[in-house]
């Protein structure tokens, strides 16, 4: 039996649908209805009128597949490869922020959830439980590391060294977050986690944050959020300052929150490892270009001379297949584990992307398609 029929069959007989339904329309609605709105809405509101968020999803349905039949599809092989790597799947769980405004373990719950689905997981600077931590929960399965640039330099090369130290095999530097959006949703409920000390574990546990302290955060911990806000973000960054964060590490480097070809090329010219299209899921910019509709023009800029990748807008298997076909080598996938995550923690995690899977693998079978690397963009058409 392949494995999406496995799945299938798994949900035909009730086990998980109740709590983690295959629907992602349905599981949002499940995880809204549980959350309180705090938390909630920070995790599913966008920037601005939420335009981006819209047109992410409305993207998707502008690229139609076209199956192919009569295709031997009895076999199927699901994996890719990144940076000298084998992957199981095209999947890695995106790197989100913040995890435990939804659920007490947080971090931890979605790494091993990630772990057991053999899935990588993408750790976020602005994590509750520090990179160390969540690489100790996750053994030896493949794990990155999401670098917020600190405006204070040093302590962001304090970071890119401790993951390295930690057994992460690459560094997601995002590039769209020099500072926070403008998300009204979370301006109405006054509501930002990280002034409760939510989010910032990772900064917490690094020395040389605690060297800029006059006292612990566990006897002062007000000083330790006022200086986080302050060193966040580095608005000043330009594409020289790559060359520093390259001078850290032997990890391959990918930047995420690349939507202009230019941008691509760039990054090619400076020597980075990789390239995530991305408009942070809408949360950025409003009215910002869908990263599907991003996508192709990137994928010919690079030509082929570093892995691109994508997020923003991944909720089933068939967005997977037109990514996957344009051109990207592997999606992120965010908001729909983190749903999972609200409702039913590690499990709930586990059967998102087990149905991601499942989904994926069927749409390919039964677009004529054996393997990731025969989807390319004969199978697909755009409407005009």
């Amino acid at each position: 039996m392949s494995f999406g029929n496995e799945v299938q069959a798994m949900v035909y007989q009730g086990i998980d649908k109740n709590i983690i339904p295959p629907s992602f329309e349905k599981l949002e609605q499940k995880a809204k209805e549980y959350l309180d709105a705090k938390p909630y809405d920070y995790v599913a509101a966008s920037a601005g009128a939420e335009s981006t968020k819209r047109k992410n999803k409305q993207a998707f349905e502008k690229w139609n597949i076209i199956p192919r039949m009569l295709r031997d599809t009895s076999n199927r092989d699901m994996s890719t490869e990144l940076f000298g790597r084998k992957l199981s799947f095209p999947i890695l769980c995106a790197p989100v922020g913040v995890q435990s405004i939804i659920h007490p373990e947080g971090e931890l719950a979605s790494a091993r959830a990630a772990a057991a689905m053999n899935v990588p997981f993408v750790a976020s600077t602005a994590s509750t439980y520090n990179l160390e931590k969540t690489a100790e929960v996750m053994g030896d399965k493949e794990r990155w590391f999401q670098l917020y640039w600190s405006s204070d330099r040093e302590i962001a090369a304090s970071m890119v060294k401790r993951a390295e130290i930690a057994g992460y095999s690459a560094i997601v530097i995002t590039l769209d977050t020099p500072m926070m959006g403008w998300r009204e949703k979370d301006i109405d409920h006054a509501y930002l986690p990280f002034l409760q000390a939510e989010g910032i574990g990772n900064y917490l546990n690094d020395p040389v944050f605690l060297s800029r302290l006059d006292q612990s955060p566990e006897e002062d911990m007000t000083s330790a959020i006022l200086l986080w806000s302050q060193i966040f973000g580095n608005p000043s960054l330009t594409w020289g300052d790559l060359d520093f964060i390259k001078a850290q590490t032997s990890l391959p480097i990918v930047l995420k929150g690349i939507l202009h070809s230019e941008d691509a090329r760039l990054a090619v010219e400076h020597g980075v490892d990789g390239i995530i299209v991305s408009n942070h899921g809408g949360r950025q910019v409003d009215g910002a270009v869908s990263a599907i509709d991003a996508l192709p023009e990137i994928v010919d800029a690079v030509e082929d001379r570093i892995p691109v990748l994508m997020d923003s807008g991944i909720r089933r298997g068939s967005d997977i297949i037109k990514a996957l076909a344009i051109g990207a080598r592997a999606v992120l996938v965010g908001r729909p584990y983190m749903y999972g995550l609200a409702l039913a923690g590690e499990d709930g995690v586990k059967q998102v992307l087990r149905n991601l899977m499942a989904d994926f693998d069927l749409s390919m079978a039964l677009s004529g398609k054996t393997s990731v690397a025969e989807l390319n963009r004969e199978i697909l058409r755009k409407e005009s």
